[in-house]
């Protein structure tokens, strides 16, 4: 399968060749040709099936031109070693938890896929890949896991200074070894453009291979639609129309999820939760798409005002406004409402939400206010433990730290502090 750049149709590559290029050469995300609907007896059978072999075949379109059945197999089954529960909340309302990885976030499927597949393809290449990746939370802890060790491939790591969590500082700035942590003095949206602009500077990549780990990449994208499928999986059993409702800040897992549904995954609706970063439920209004600035809320991941992989799922609906929102709700969220829903939900199941998970919720409660008779599965997208500050704060109480975070706490943190696109590219030219 060829993937094309959304700027330009005519600009194509394979999925090798988008993978280690991340981005398109006129600067477009890569889109897949074409999306072939699996069977209507693999979704009659989905129950039969492991996590692996769904993983497989949904993936396999998309990636076999390039990456032997067997070696898509090893791939998978490293990526997929932990478990993807859909746990009920209250009736007609259950979370899938995305965070039983090994940095807790759901990032962490999307980065080890992506690092085992660069991996592959790194084998006898003469020049290393040096992975370029901005990060407002979870996203740097996930690719610095996925990439530790890595032959071939380097990981450079841009987060803005101050505004991402200890938990989360210390699992991208502490590994060490072929991971570098570069501390921006700015926002997300400052990393994510230095990003960007590096991937076209001329005179960094004649001398360096750069690539990206964001969701723009599509070895990062793709894979969660995995999960998407592990819940429906467990839910079709409840008899009733599923709703999907994902706390969104570059839009990357909504998009994947309505992969999913385009291979046929019966789904009725998807909500798109966001915090008071509005510009896509401003859109879902209005018509009008306006990025702004981002604004810091308790649920940083989130804080985007530029959400890149929106482009993509415009693109699923050919641009048609009325058929996107007859499949897409989206809602802005409070941080005030946020700490409402954490505490509302603990009084009354115990359950402890992460700040990003209760977007989620209200999304989905909000949409059901109209669609009672669904069943609604909100994404629990990291830990509570990875925002201890939030969740002590709300709700006075102290998430036991697993063994996964445990072990990032004590080390020493690692970064270098920049505060211009030209600190980043002295120090790429200086590593070339």
């Amino acid at each position: 399968m060829k993937f094309y750049s959304l700027n330009n149709p005519d600009l194509q590559a394979s999925f090798k060749e988008a993978v280690i290029a991340g981005i398109a050469p006129d600067k477009g995300l890569y889109f897949p040709e074409s999306i072939t609907p699996l069977s209507k007896d693999f979704f009659q059978i989905i129950e039969q099936l492991s996590n692996h072999e769904i993983a497989f075949k949904a993936i396999h379109q998309f990636v076999n031109a390039d990456i032997p059945d067997s070696v898509l197999k090893e791939i998978i089954a490293n990526t997929l070693d932990f478990d993807f529960p859909v746990v009920p909340v209250e009736e007609n309302v259950a979370t899938l938890e995305l965070f039983h990885g090994p940095t807790m976030a759901f990032k962490d499927v999307g980065a080890r896929f992506m690092a085992n597949c660069l991996g592959f393809f790194s084998q006898g290449e003469k020049q290393d890949v040096t992975v370029l990746v901005a990060t407002s939370g979870d996203t740097g802890g996930a690719v610095a896991n996925g990439f530790l060790g890595v032959d071939g491939v380097k990981v450079v790591i841009l987060y803005p200074s101050g505004k991402v969590s200890d938990i989360q500082e210390k699992q991208l700035t502490t590994l060490g070894q072929n991971i570098e942590a570069m501390e921006v003095d700015g926002t997300f949206d400052d990393c994510q453009r230095m990003v960007k602009t590096a991937f076209l500077d001329t005179e960094i990549t004649d001398h360096k291979k750069l690539t990206s780990a964001n969701s723009i990449n599509v070895a990062r994208w793709l894979p969660q639609l995995f999960y998407f499928l592990f819940a429906y999986k467990q839910a079709k059993s409840k008899g009733k129309e599923i709703v999907f409702s994902v706390p969104s800040g570059n839009f990357g897992n909504i998009c994947a999820g309505m992969v999913a549904q385009k291979l046929g995954m019966p789904v009725k609706h998807f909500v798109a939760a966001t915090n008071v970063n509005d510009v896509v439920p401003k859109f879902m209004e209005n018509g009008i798409y306006e990025p702004v600035p981002s604004k810091a809320t308790i649920s940083n991941a989130m804080d985007v005002g530029d959400p890149s992989n929106f482009v993509r799922i415009q693109h699923l609906y050919q641009g048609n406004l009325e058929s996107l929102r007859a499949n897409l709700s989206s809602y802005s969220i409070s941080d005030a409402e946020t700490r409402k829903a954490m505490k509302h939900v603990h009084s009354e199941s115990g359950y402890v939400m992460d700040p990003h998970g209760a977007v989620g919720y209200l999304g989905l409660k909000e949409y059901q206010k109209t669609h009672p008779n669904t069943y609604g599965i909100f994404l629990e997208t990291a830990h509570p433990v990875k925002f201890l500050d939030v969740v002590e704060d709300t709700l006075g109480l102290s998430p036991e730290i697993p063994p996964q975070i445990q072990k990032v706490m004590g080390r020493e943190k690692k970064s270098h502090l920049i505060k211009s696109y030209e600190d980043l590219k002295a120090f790429l030219l200086k590593t070339a």
